[in-house]
């Protein structure tokens, strides 16, 4: 066997059937979305306007069911409570219990979204009985000049904002950024962003669907009407502290490198040119792998091995502490855990 270390401490011995894991992705129709998601990450779609495509999600309504081997059919609602702590970690499944905490997702931006913010933990349990939304992106393609809203150019101010609105100067509020394959942003509950057309990116946030509209360009609904705006709800989760350069630096040619650290999930960028060794006996947390490039394959027992292309994502069980990833083609693959 590869795992030195296969169960953690304090975790069910008897459930040992775990393995990497799959899952069908659950796509959103959008008013913005494109075509990228089929012709760039050979997504399997029927239809038009696809934005998004959820990867792995507990989302009430969107909960993900797995693709691949004997547990195909199960959703991830089912597996976290066979699993429990096998699954999600110790930790993990002692602070958020049966609720899967992140939805990892890829977006394809045809047209601008609106201009929106989230509020935090505090905020949405109050506003909605929900969690908050901090997340983070990285960009797989974009094409040429796509830009992105992330942070405001200024303390915020209300007044000023509604009557930017009003006189045309709203775009000169917003830090807009120019962006490229590679780049990627932190955005935390209470920073200003929208993603601009053109810009093709994976997600990864708390497990949360609450987004406050503040500008949608005067949008109009397949019903004919205008989009609805959450001035209020939004006006009182802006936070000034996080609305600053929300650009990652994150170097590049290295195996790995951290691109975000939080509270909520932290995001390395491993770069699988050779073989690659990695050791999770030091973190107490499920695994998610993302492929923003070329194909790689996982080695999770000795010789057992399961393909992830580009496009595609993994789930790796918290059981499993030792991984081998071997280059198919030069692969980049986001790797996302909780701390």
């Amino acid at each position: 066997m590869l795992l030195s270390d296969f169960m953690v401490d304090n975790l069910d011995k008897g459930l040992t059937d775990l393995y990497p894991l799959k899952f069908t992705p659950i796509f959103k129709e959008k008013i913005w979305g494109g075509n990228k998601l089929i012709t760039y990450l050979n997504k399997n779609i029927e239809g038009n306007n696809i934005g998004e495509s959820w990867e792995l999600s507990g989302v009430e309504n969107s909960v993900s069911v797995v693709a691949n081997g004997d547990l195909a059919g199960v959703s991830l609602a089912e597996l976290v409570n066979k699993y429990k702590a096998n699954l999600l970690g110790v930790k993990v499944f002692s602070e958020f219990g049966y609720n899967f905490p992140l939805l990892v997702k890829f977006i394809d931006a045809r047209d601008d979204l609106s201009v929106q913010v989230h509020p935090n933990n505090f905020q949405a349990l109050e506003a909605c009985n929900s969690i908050g939304k901090t997340e983070m992106w990285y960009v797989c393609q974009a094409d040429e000049n796509s830009q992105l809203i992330a942070g405001l150019t200024e303390e915020f101010n209300p007044d000023k904002f509604i009557s930017s609105i009003d006189d045309g100067t709203f775009m000169d509020l917003m830090n807009v950024e120019t962006v490229d394959t590679g780049d990627a942003f932190f955005i935390p509950a209470g920073a200003v962003h929208a993603i601009g057309k053109g810009v093709l990116l994976a997600e990864i946030q708390q497990s949360s669907d609450v987004t406050y509209r503040l500008y949608d360009y005067n949008r109009i609904d397949s019903d004919g009407n205008l989009r609805e705006l959450h001035i209020n709800q939004a006006f009182k989760v802006i936070d000034d502290k996080v609305n600053v350069d929300c650009r990652v630096n994150s170097s590049r040619g290295h195996n790995s490198s951290l691109l975000v650290s939080c509270d909520f999930f932290t995001v390395n960028l491993v770069n699988v040119k050779d073989i690659f060794y990695r050791s999770y006996s030091d973190i107490d947390s499920f695994v998610i792998y993302m492929c923003v490039e070329g194909s790689a394959k996982i080695e999770y027992f000795d010789n057992v091995f399961l393909v992830i292309n580009l496009g595609e994502t993994v789930l790796i069980p918290a059981c499993f502490k030792e991984i081998k990833i071997y280059p198919i083609t030069d692969a980049k693959i986001l790797e996302t855990y909780i701390k």
